[in-house]
């Protein structure tokens, strides 16, 4: 196996020290996981700190119900070779009310995100929660400490966070509270594909270029995951073009790109050499998400 660069060996000590230290202050500790590119790494890392036992974190995926096929089969696939739990939680009474992407907005974020999240930590009795966010990603997660703490309604206040001089962490909690905690905070996009390359993780087939069915609509390109479920305008029908995905969430409200990069030294060059946020394909990131996070969403 390749060896890391400095920066990079730096950034998984760190990670897995993080990891290390959460889970023995932990008294149920989960680990957020999505099926994309930071999660997965976030996992492999569990599976690095604590080798050669099982990982003693489980899985918690929140099924917004508009999932990319892909990413559910990565999911449960993943789960099951490396032998962790998989605990998937969905808002049963969203789905039922018929509550989508298309037509609900914010509310279908808050609807089949936050609240069924907040709904299974709050159930799951867990104290602390380990995500794959990333200071890089966006203006509100740069707030972020990289032990955050969440009050006893999972709300977050960013003029309440602890400081962390000399990578000091405290993982003391109050009565209710608990903590998210982000390993990969200092890591950018580029260190997590050039970790991702040396360490051959594998990762969600949408990452890498391939023929599929695309709807163009105002300059954004959404593949038709499930045509039956597809909210299909006059005149409209998807047509094949070979694209990718450079962030994953929801199938209607997450954009695809152009690409022939069908490897991963080809998405790796072709990241290097982008001139755009990777978050620009969430078209669902509209409203705030620094409002979000204070209600709840991860």
């Amino acid at each position: 196996m390749t060896a890391l660069p400095r920066h990079l060996a730096a950034l998984e000590s760190e990670a897995i020290h993080i990891l290390r230290d959460g889970v023995a202050e932990a008294r149920k500790p989960v680990l957020l996981f999505s099926g994309g590119k930071d999660s997965t790494v976030l996992a492999h890392l569990v599976l690095r700190a604590f080798y050669p036992a099982l990982p003693p974190v489980p899985l918690l995926h929140i099924d917004s119900t508009w999932e990319f096929a892909d990413v559910l089969a990565f999911r449960d696939a993943f789960a099951h070779r490396n032998g962790f739990q998989l605990i998937v939680h969905a808002n049963e009474e969203g789905r039922a009310q018929g509550t989508n992407p298309f037509d609900h907005g914010d509310f279908y974020t808050t609807t089949m995100r936050t609240e069924p999240l907040k709904q299974a930590l709050i159930a799951g009795g867990y104290d602390i929660v380990f995500g794959g966010a990333r200071r890089d990603e966006e203006a509100s997660r740069a707030k972020e400490r990289i032990v955050s703490v969440r009050d006893s309604k999972q709300g977050w206040d960013p003029k309440s966070q602890r400081p962390e001089i000399w990578r000091c962490f405290n993982w003391r909690l109050s009565a209710g509270e608990s903590i998210r905690a982000f390993p990969l905070s200092n890591w950018t996009e580029q260190d997590l594909w050039i970790y991702i390359l040396l360490r051959e993780i594998e990762l969600a087939s949408l990452y890498f270029a391939r023929e599929r069915p695309v709807v163009i609509r105002n300059g954004m390109r959404i593949v038709v995951d499930d045509p039956s479920r597809m909210r299909w305008e006059k005149g409209e029908e998807a047509k094949l073009e070979i694209v990718r995905f450079r962030t994953l969430g929801c199938w209607p409200v997450t954009a695809a790109e152009p690409s022939r990069a069908a490897t991963l030294t080809e998405v790796l060059s072709e990241t290097l050499a982008s001139q755009s946020s990777e978050r620009r394909g969430r078209i669902g990131d509209a409203g705030s998400l620094e409002r979000q996070k204070r209600e709840g969403y991860f």
